[in-house]
């Protein structure tokens, strides 16, 4: 299974990580969509789970939930905004932690937990990258990639 992450879109989505994410199985959104249209245009892709973050206050982004818990070929994934805000213990019981907001890619193993963040996605921030994420997930186990943008 291949799924897309994305995050921090901030109301742009780029053609560019359309591209990447084309192929997607299912693409997850980590927060702060902003516009309509960045879920508009991520479901002509794929199914999207998105979740809300802290620009997501008009539109369907509002209604979003604040965290998802997911599970994919047994795997159990947690989905919240800021990794800062986390309030559970991932170890033995997800396999991933996926969160956007600092506008810095991550994707480090601690023990059994894969924390990851596709972020930057949206308008640059400061000399970050543009980057979106791939998880290709089977019943052995996840794989993360972060994937910069040619912008």
């Amino acid at each position: 299974m291949q799924i897309g992450v994305i995050a921090d879109t901030h109301s742009k989505i780029r053609p560019e990580a359309l591209e990447v994410l084309r192929g997607s199985d299912l693409i997850l959104h980590a927060g702060d969509v902003g516009r309509d249209e960045v879920l508009d245009a991520l479901e002509a892709i794929a199914p999207v789970v998105a979740i809300r973050g802290n620009i997501d206050k008009t539109g369907r982004a509002a209604t979003l939930p604040d965290v998802q818990e997911l599970d994919f070929l047994g795997h159990a994934f947690y989905m919240l905004h800021d990794v800062k805000t986390l309030d559970v213990d991932p170890q033995g019981r997800y396999r991933l932690v996926i969160a956007g907001h600092s506008h810095k890619p991550r994707n480090e193993w601690i023990r059994d937990v894969l924390y990851f963040n596709p972020d930057g996605s949206g308008p640059r921030r400061f000399t970050l990258p543009i980057t979106v994420g791939r998880l290709q997930v089977s019943e052995d186990g996840v794989v993360g990639e972060i994937i910069e943008l040619p912008v």
